[in-house]
């Protein structure tokens, strides 16, 4: 009777042993493929490079504590990550607007494994992006504000075509807002729309000829296929003019860059988002990161930036007032 108690209790401790140990494996759609459907976010105070101070790619907790108390010392002392009271009245009015109301995020490190990251980059081990001397300075030459003469040296952001901190990507970066993404799959077809500017990535699985280079798009040219219980997705035809911004950095494509990234199922309310830029006219190195997504309430609404992008001659309209303000102080002195 004892013998036959231990056994019992030895076989159930392999079972439950092996439970443990086996892979997660998502539900399937009806065409049999991993099913990824639902809405995401990628929201953390993770920055795409690591910041200085910070050596390993595993935060301990004490680290994980000190990044998260910077941010949010840095975005101010009017973000609680508390849902706002419905109840409260209308705020007073204010002639500046401070950005920090309209943090709306996880202010918490992003973890891996239940462990904290300090970047999203994982290779170069240095967590940083590997530029050339070229690469650099072009994407210093793109991200930075190039004045008000013309629409065309006014950012891709402020002008409506991309989002603000590249949540859209390729690769679809953490923001402090708007970071939301529904992914919906057909047979042929996987659909990830993003929620700024409310953009819709369309991947190809049956097609995946990429058209002539001469053919890009702020989006690129995704295709993709299954391994396993991964979707891989392989984006080129990107354009040099985008600037990917990101929390901690960011850069601008060079014309022979392709991204490939990886989405992977890993619980009923998490997923593993990995991406490699192979880009030669950019970096020394195809560099790796990885980034966790966690599903999301929804719904997602729509997200209108500018209201049709009326602002833009304002902006511009309001920068020949400065000028002729200060040709007529200058004339005089």
């Amino acid at each position: 009777m004892f013998r036959a108690l231990l056994a019992g209790l030895a076989l159930g401790l392999s079972l439950a042993a092996a439970a443990q140990a086996a892979p997660y494996r998502a539900p399937r759609t009806p065409h049999g493929q991993p099913d990824l459907q639902g809405i995401w976010t990628n929201t953390a105070v993770t920055f795409l490079q690591r910041p200085q101070g910070f050596k390993n790619l595993v935060l301990t907790e004490e680290e994980a504590a000190m990044l998260e108390a910077g941010f949010l010392k840095y975005v101010g002392p009017l973000v609680s990550g508390e849902p706002i009271d419905p109840t409260l009245p209308a705020p007073p009015e204010v002639k500046e607007v401070d950005n920090s109301d309209f943090i709306e995020m996880q202010l918490k490190a992003g973890r891996i494994d239940g462990k904290p990251r300090s970047s999203w980059i994982v290779e170069p081990a240095d967590g940083r992006l590997p530029f050339t001397e070229a690469g650099r300075k072009a994407s210093r030459e793109i991200g930075r504000d190039r004045g008000y003469d013309s629409y065309e040296y006014r950012p891709t952001d402020e002008r409506c075509i991309t989002a603000i901190g590249s949540t859209e990507g390729p690769p679809m970066m953490n923001s402090g807002f708007n970071g939301h993404y529904r992914i919906v799959q057909t047979r042929d077809h996987v659909a990830i729309h993003i929620e700024m500017n409310h953009d819709v990535r369309i991947v190809r699985l049956a097609d995946r000829r990429h058209p002539p280079a001469a053919v890009s798009s702020w989006l690129g040219d995704s295709v993709g296929w299954w391994e396993g219980e991964t979707l891989v997705v392989e984006t080129a035809n990107l354009r040099p003019q985008h600037f990917i911004g990101s929390l901690g950095g960011g850069f601008a494509y060079g014309p022979r860059a392709k991204l490939t990234e990886r989405f992977t199922r890993t619980a009923t309310d998490g997923m593993l988002y990995e991406f490699a830029v192979d880009d030669p006219d950019t970096f020394t190195q195809v560099w790796r990161a990885e980034m966790p997504w966690r599903t999301a309430p929804g719904p997602i609404y729509e997200y209108a930036c500018h209201e049709g992008n009326y602002s833009l001659p304002n902006i511009l309209a309001g920068a020949r007032v400065q000028e002729r303000e200060r040709e007529a102080t200058a004339k005089g002195q």
